[in-house]
């Protein structure tokens, strides 16, 4: 790629397509193709962008853009003056500039594939262009009459409505597909997976059939995700494996298994080695290194230590229809089947609730906790009830 920084412009084309949103926030495989527009083109190397965009799409345009990038929006001001400070900050060694007039999509793995078709991205020579936005003059005539345009044979396409997203689906997944096996990503059907530009992946993480993967994720090395599973701004450890299961704004550490049918939403981390199985659903809840939640449990707003039990059927009242509690459970700790730890309450080091018991005071370490009545046995009752 040709410089470090670009210009994009976002044309309010809604009254030509009749869609409603403009083509570049228009999403195509789940994000907006201005999304996978600039973070193609940061891949690539460039990490200077400066937007145009009517004022009502601006917040909206600004998101899609990479966090680490640089960026200056034309703003309410001049936007030649702002364009001139944007490109008079750059590298003094940038010769050149993208410059995208229009809904462009950029494939770089299939450069060299197609037809040398033009598009609307073009090459301006910088100081060029700085020496034009001095003078009175029109940006479509200067791009015409100085700029080299860039075609689908360097990997830039043309959108001309949201109409034309079906036949750029399957060009999209090839190129996305080519990506992540040149960092060592294996996808076994990219076809039943759905990836968005924003996720990273580490050498060696797995995708199985299913795979939707969203926002601000990263995927360790070795980590196996899926079958029908979905991770959505959320960090899955080394060697980490997620199976039919959903993970919401979380984190695991190496090694943790999840699933299948488990839900992990929003706060939760979950150490080395943890084990959280299935029809387990946790929120805001940290789990200890070594830590097993094997199935049928709802753990919130809990905080365990390392190597715990938590059997099956287990849940935490955390809401008193007011606020929400805490439940603290100390290292070793074993809570029984069908047990209830009603929060805010404190389960000691390798203390031991007794299964069906229903908890409602702190358990001192290495104390047995039971919370039920005891069972009482009627001699001869079922054969007297008969029906």
């Amino acid at each position: 790629m040709n410089g470090l920084s670009a210009v994009i412009f976002v044309p309010d084309d809604c009254p030509k397509t009749g869609y409603p949103l403009p083509t570049m926030l228009s999403p195509i495989l789940g994000e907006s193709l201005l999304t996978w527009l600039s973070h193609a083109l940061f891949d690539s190397g460039i990490g200077r962008f400066f937007l145009v965009c009517h004022e009502n799409y601006l917040p909206m345009a600004r998101q899609c853009l990479p966090p680490e990038a640089e960026v200056m929006t034309s703003g309410d001001s001049d936007p030649a003056d702002q364009l001139h400070v944007f490109l008079s900050t750059a590298e003094e060694s940038e010769e050149e500039v993208t410059i995208l007039t229009g809904p462009t999509l950029y494939l770089p793995m299939l450069k060299g594939s197609a037809r040398n078709y033009e598009s609307p991205a073009r090459l301006v020579n910088r100081q060029t262009l700085m020496d034009a936005l001095d003078q009175e003059f029109t940006f479509s005539r200067f791009l015409h009459q100085y700029s080299t345009a860039l075609t689908d044979f360097e990997g830039f396409y043309g959108v001309e409505s949201p109409a034309a997203f079906p036949e750029l689906i399957p060009l999209l997944r090839r190129d996305q597909t080519l990506r992540l096996g040149r960092v060592g990503v294996d996808v076994m059907d990219p076809e039943s997976c759905y990836i968005a530009p924003t996720v990273r992946f580490e050498k060696g993480a797995r995708l199985l059939p299913g795979t939707i993967i969203r926002g601000s994720s990263l995927i360790r090395a070795g980590a196996c995700i899926g079958p029908w599973s979905v991770i959505e701004d959320s960090e899955i450890g080394e060697g980490a494996t997620v199976n039919a299961s959903q993970v919401y704004r979380s984190k695991t550490a190496a090694e943790v298994h999840i699933g299948p049918f488990a839900h992990i939403r929003e706060g939760s981390d979950l150490g080395r080695n943890a084990f959280v199985g299935s029809f387990v659903e946790t929120k805001q809840t940290k789990l200890g290194e070594n830590t097993r939640v094997s199935h049928l449990t709802y753990l919130g707003d809990t905080e365990t230590g390392r190597d715990c039990n938590i059997g099956c059927g287990v849940a935490t009242a955390n809401f008193d229809r007011v606020e929400k509690h805490s439940t603290l459970i100390g290292d070793e700790a074993f809570i029984g089947c069908n047990t209830v730890l009603v929060a805010p309450v404190s389960i000691g080091e390798g203390a031991y609730i007794g299964a069906g018991s229903t908890i409602t005071e702190d358990v001192p370490n290495n104390a047995l906790g039971i919370g039920r009545n005891r069972q009482s046995n009627k001699k001869d009752w079922a054969s007297k009830h008969k029906i």
